[in-house]
Formats: C-alpha cells, sequence, structure tokens
C-alpha cells in the first residue's frame, strides 16, 4: 500500500505494509522521520522556507512552510506514540530548478529554514540529497523506516 503525500502536505503511518511517497521534490523539500521504538513514519512535502511570509495561510496550510510544516509533522508523529528523541530524520529536494541564475535560490533557502527548523526541534540530520537541478520522489518504508530516492530512472538509498 502507498501513501501520497502531496505538496505543502504532511502525513504519518504506523502500518508496516504501508510505503509513504512524495512526488517531483524540486526546490520542495521532503522530510523522512521515522521513530524506531514507536514503528511510525512521517513525511513532509514542503514547499516554501517560512510561513512568516503569509501567517494566516500558514495557520491554515501548516504543511506549505518548512517552520510551521515541521511543527505539524512533529504533532503527527507524537498523536501516534513517537518520541522526538528517537526520531532518524532524512531530507531530500532543495534542487535548483528553472532559476538558472540563482536569483531566487529557493531550494538553498527551504534547506535552510528546514534545518534551522530541526535544529529548533532538537533533531539532528542523519542523511540528506539536497540540492543539484533534478527532481527526485522519495519513498519511506514504515516496516523498517527506510527512505529510498527515485532520480529519473536510477533509485538509491539514504
Amino acid at each position: 500500500m502507498q501513501t501520497i503525500v502531496d505538496i505543502s502536505d504532511a502525513k504519518v503511518s504506523a502500518d508496516p505494509a504501508d510505503t509513504l511517497v512524495t512526488y517531483s521534490l524540486g526546490s520542495c523539500i521532503g522530510v523522512a522521520v521515522y521513530d524506531p521504538a514507536a514503528r511510525v513514519a512521517g513525511l513532509l512535502h514542503c514547499q516554501l522556507p517560512t510561513g512568516t511570509m503569509d501567517p494566516a495561510k500558514a495557520a491554515g496550510r501548516p504543511a506549505m512552510y518548512a517552520d510551521t510544516g515541521l511543527a505539524h509533522l512533529m504533532k503527527l508523529m507524537a498523536a501516534r506514540g513517537a518520541s522526538p528523541r528517537r526520531l532518524q530524520v532524512r531530507l531530500a529536494g532543495g534542487a535548483q530548478m528553472f532559476d538558472d541564475g540563482g536569483v531566487f535560490s529557493i531550494g538553498k533557502r527551504n534547506h535552510a529554514a528546514v534545518r534551522k527548523a530541526l535544529w529548533q526541534h532538537g533533531l539532528m540530520v542523519a542523511a540528506e540529497a539536497v540540492g543539484g537541478s533534478s527532481p527526485r520522489t522519495m519513498y519511506v518504508g514504515v516496516a523498517d523506516g527506510q527512505v529510498s530516492l527515485r532520480t529519473g530512472t536510477v533509485t538509491t538509498t539514504l
């Protein structure tokens, strides 16, 4: 079974038969979290760095932003029995998409915002695949927390 995490979305699962998946991580960041003791996985697909850009929108769609999205994901994980102290975190995305001159650098800004939000929650990153210029698809296996990425036709484990 696959649970699709859309753009500006976050989902959590404790079903060992489930795989969380998010498609087309370009400049967006995918944040995969896993608690091996509770066997709970979560996946966030955030689109923009900070909800301070539009607080009303951030309140209604917290997963759109790195800061409010991570806080939202942490609440969803806690509701399923996950502990922040046990979380394994992996990141993907943050590519330079459609911005050849690097004027906006939204991928880099998203990555920095996610890292800052993780630090504020006391979380460290176990692995990441960020940057570049190609979109990625991210998969998180709920049974074991394994994270894999597909870029074009190549699949790698993160």
